[in-house]
């Protein structure tokens, strides 16, 4: 569980870095825009590696790899839909039955 919370954190911190300067710095030159996100994706470096550290050998490497995709989606279907404004899409929906799908095959084994 901590692992799980450990990501959620990551991928909040990385889903602004990546695009919440698309919004806040929008008509800032593009290496403010690279240092800003460069500041925060500290933290998210300072969550991931924590929680790929731990995840490790209790999930699988494909498994950690899954849970991040399927976390990954989970925070950032929100944050463009809430933060960024963006209308909600149908393919949303798409996109995690095919992520849930790969983590059925991920973890089928398990």
């Amino acid at each position: 569980m901590t692992t799980v919370l450990l990501l959620v954190g990551s991928n909040l911190f990385m889903t602004y870095a990546w695009y919440g300067h698309l919004r806040t710095l929008r008509s800032a030159p593009w290496y403010v825009a690279v240092l800003a996100s460069w500041g925060v994706a500290f933290f998210e470096y300072a969550l991931q590696v924590p929680a790929n550290r731990l995840g490790y050998g209790r999930f699988s490497l494909g498994q950690l790899k899954i849970v991040q995709e399927m976390i990954t989606l989970a925070v950032f279907v929100p944050f463009s839909i809430v933060y960024m404004k963006e209308a909600p899409k149908l393919d949303y929906l798409w996109a995690a039955l095919c992520v849930g799908a790969a983590a059925y095959f991920i973890f089928r084994s398990r």
